[in-house]
C-alpha cells in the first residue's frame, strides 16, 4: 500500500511563486464546478501576496494542496481571509480546514485589532468560520473600503451587487471581531499552530529588514 504524502501548511513566500498559476487555475475550475461566484485575481496580484508573507500555502512534499490568502483594508481596521482553495485529490482529508485556520492565526498575528471578515457562498466555509467565532453579518457591516469591492467586479454574480448598492449579493458576510470574548476561546485551540505560523512570520520579516539594509548600505556607498 502506498504510504499518503505528508501535506505541509505554510506561510508562502517568493519560493512559491511557481505555483500561482496552478493555484488560479484551480480556484477557476472550481467556481466552474459549484456554478458559483468567485472574485477573480491576477497573476501579478497572487505574487505579491506572497512577498508580503500574507499567503497560506499547502504542499504535499512538491505537489500544490491549497491555499488562501489575506489582506487588510479600510486602514487595517479590516482584514479579508479569501480564495480559499483545495485541490481536488487532497479534499476530504480536512485540509481546508487547517489552511483556514493558519490564516486566522496569521491575520490575528498581523492585525490583532483589526476585524476579519469573510465574504463566502460556501456552507464549509461558512462553518469553519462559525467554528473560529465568527458571526453573519449584513453587508454594511464589513469594510466600506472602495479597493476592496473592486476586487468583486470579476465575479458572475457582481451585477447582484451592483443591482442592490451593495447591501447584499449571492455570498454571506461574516466577521470575527476580536472584542468578543469568544475569541480568546478558539484562539487556545490552535497554540500549536500558531507558534509555527508566527515563527514563519518573524522569519519572513527579517529576511525583509536584512534587505532593507543591503539596500540602505548600497545607497550610501
Amino acid at each position: 500500500m502506498e504510504k499518503e504524502v505528508e501535506i505541509d501548511v505554510m506561510v508562502a513566500d517568493e519560493s512559491h511563486e511557481k505555483y500561482v498559476d496552478t493555484i488560479l487555475d484551480t480556484i477557476e475550475a472550481a467556481a466552474k464546478v459549484r456554478g458559483t461566484g468567485i472574485a477573480k485575481r491576477t497573476h501579478e496580484y497572487v505574487t505579491q501576496k506572497m512577498r508580503e508573507g500574507k499567503v497560506i500555502i499547502a504542499l504535499a512534499g512538491e505537489e500544490f494542496a491549497g491555499f488562501t490568502y489575506i489582506e487588510s483594508w479600510g486602514n487595517k481596521q479590516y482584514v479579508a481571509t479569501s480564495g480559499l482553495i483545495v485541490a481536488d485529490k487532497f479534499r476530504n482529508r480536512g485540509l481546508a480546514k487547517r489552511i483556514k485556520n493558519a490564516s486566522f492565526t496569521l491575520a490575528r498575528l498581523r492585525w490583532p485589532k483589526a476585524k476579519l471578515f469573510s465574504l463566502t457562498s460556501g456552507s464549509a466555509v461558512m462553518k469553519m468560520n462559525t467554528e473560529l467565532g465568527y458571526v453573519p453579518v449584513t453587508f454594511a457591516d464589513l469594510t466600506d473600503d472602495d479597493s476592496f469591492w473592486k476586487g468583486c467586479e470579476g465575479c458572475v454574480n457582481h451585477d447582484v451587487l451592483t443591482r442592490t448598492n451593495r447591501k447584499y449579493c449571492i455570498c454571506t458576510a461574516m466577521i470575527f471581531d476580536p472584542k468578543d470574548p469568544r475569541c480568546l476561546i478558539h484562539e487556545e485551540m490552535y497554540d500549536v499552530l500558531r507558534k509555527k505560523t508566527q515563527l514563519k512570520h518573524e522569519e519572513m520579516k527579517a529576511k525583509e529588514a536584512e534587505a532593507n539594509e543591503a539596500d540602505n548600505e548600497k545607497e550610501q556607498k
